[in-house]
């Protein structure tokens, strides 16, 4: 009975005993850490814990992302470490040049702006070796330390001139700082450049926001950096396809800011150079988005007055459009007589010339729908004033192409033109247009001599109908200048009018 009494009894567990114990321990070994006296057994305990926190910082964190992050000082050479330790001196270095320096003052900062540069020439001899492996955290490096020695606001421009970027007249201004931006700019390119970059992992650093600022860098006035720009944009475009959409809508705004609202940027002729070959790798048929940047982009950028600037490289851009889809040429043609210039003489011969270049590879049935429009402009083009206008339009004639085109369809642009070469041989002051004139008039001869008769026949009809036009408008003013000549007598002078206070005074 007793037995069975205690055994419904608690008893005290062997696992309470063992914490107690471990409790007691710890305790002893505590006191004794902090007499100083004995240190193995917490020492041992400490290292356990912290290889157990090492296996979770490895689980949490993929060894390719943890290769680099133990710390080496960035002052030793790449001769001075073993090969496992490059790779994390390179990411030192490259942490260590993401100071920027105030180039604005040549006396401040020299030595620490020597030690940088000398870092900077360092990073791009070791990637140029090929013994550099860009693993995540060198990625991450990398890009951070582009972006902050390259993404920066430029000052206000403040040009004499209202038209917006460099003019063929104004010296290029230089970035004090282009000792170091020139060789971060080649360590840039050098990692883009990288054949065993890894894209998938390059593109969470190199992203849109990346590009967007990188795009932003071509409005710089140094040429140098855009034309190291022009560089960089066209590696990424052609290795990261994933940017490729992103970068020609980013483009697309950059233009769109330039010719609708600012009329002020520097690299328009960089970004159209990088397009001219972008154009020439696109897939037939043309995608609507690609015809869209034509009608919505290129041909609106004939408007500006800063036209000459870029307007070879436009030109390639148009002319590589057309030889994609031939049916484009009469969109061109309407885009240029919409934006023809009217009183800039230098910009209407770049017109004519792009014209002439256009015209060479449309077609015959292309040719019909735009011809009257077109040669009504060319009409005018032949009288013009300016004699480099006037010659270039006639020499229009001596494109074998474009004059195959003109014989086919004479019936319908001999009697547009032919009225502006008879005045031109009436009025026109200068003697080499005058020659050119009597050659184009001796190849409508040459085409078709009924033609040329039947329109000397209708120019002299209006001739003569414009004359007798001319006679009555002379007799109208002189009855107006008669009649406002005549002298009333005293007779019939007009009393004025009195005040309507007058009136109710009386």
């Amino acid at each position: 009975m007793l037995k069975q009494i205690l055994s419904k009894l608690p008893r005290k567990s062997q696992k309470s005993d063992t914490i107690d114990s471990a409790e007691t321990n710890s305790g002893n070994s505590n006191s004794n850490f902090g007499n100083g006296t004995q240190c193995t057994n917490s020492g041992n305990s400490l290292s356990s814990r912290l290889s157990v926190v090492k296996r979770v910082s490895s689980a949490v964190f993929p060894s390719s992302i943890m290769a680099g992050v133990e710390a080496v000082e960035p002052h030793l050479s790449f001769k001075d470490v073993s090969n496992p330790q490059k790779q994390n001196l390179f990411v030192s270095k490259l942490n260590l040049c993401c100071e920027v320096f105030d180039f604005s003052d040549p006396d401040k900062n020299t030595s620490e702006q020597d030690m940088k540069r000398q870092t900077l020439i360092e990073l791009a001899d070791f990637v140029s070796s090929g013994s550099a492996k860009f693993t995540e955290p060198a990625i991450a490096a990398m890009s951070k330390m582009c972006a902050i020695n390259l993404f920066r606001v430029f000052p206000p421009k403040y040009r004499s001139n209202g038209t917006g970027g460099e003019t063929e007249d104004e010296e290029p201004m230089f970035d004090p700082a282009w000792s170091h931006l020139q060789i971060v700019y080649d360590l840039l390119l050098r990692f883009i450049s990288y054949n065993s970059l890894d894209v998938k992992v390059a593109k969470k650093y190199v992203d849109h926001s990346f590009m967007s600022r990188l795009l932003d860098l071509f409005d710089s006035e140094d040429p140098r950096e855009r034309d190291c720009l022009k560089t960089i944009l066209h590696r990424v475009y052609g290795k990261f396809m994933i940017h490729r959409h992103f970068i020609r809508q980013a483009v697309s705004n950059i233009i769109y800011r330039f010719v609708f609202e600012t009329e002020r940027h520097n690299g328009i002729a960089e970004l159209l150079e990088i397009f001219g070959s972008i154009i020439s790798g696109f897939a037939v048929p043309l995608k609507e988005e690609h015809k869209m940047f034509l009608c919505k982009a290129l041909i609106p950028l004939h408007k500006p007055k800063s036209v000459g600037i870029y307007h070879q490289q436009l030109t390639y851009c148009v002319v590589q459009f057309i030889d994609k889809d031939p049916k484009l040429a009469t969109t061109v043609i309407k885009g240029l007589l919409k934006y023809w210039p009217v009183t800039n003489s230098q910009k209407e011969l770049m017109f004519i010339s792009e014209l002439e270049e256009v015209l060479e590879m449309t077609s015959a049935v292309e040719f019909q729908k735009i011809m009257v429009p077109l040669f009504r402009r060319l009409g005018r083009c032949l009288n013009s004033s300016h004699y480099q206008v006037a010659e270039r339009a006639h020499l229009l004639w001596n494109n074998d192409h474009i004059l195959n085109l003109i014989t086919q369809n004479r019936q319908v642009i001999a009697p547009i033109v032919f009225p502006s070469l008879e005045r031109n041989t009436e009025t026109h002051w200068n003697h080499a247009v005058l020659n050119l004139t009597e050659n184009v008039k001796k190849l409508f001869w040459d085409m078709d001599e009924e033609l040329v008769l039947a329109c000397i026949r209708k120019a002299e009809e209006e001739n003569s109908t414009s004359s007798v036009a001319d006679e009555k408008r002379k007799l109208t003013w002189e009855r107006l200048e008669t009649a406002a000549g005549f002298q009333p007598s005293a007779d019939y002078i007009i009393a004025p009018v009195k005040p309507a206070a007058c009136y109710v005074a009386c």
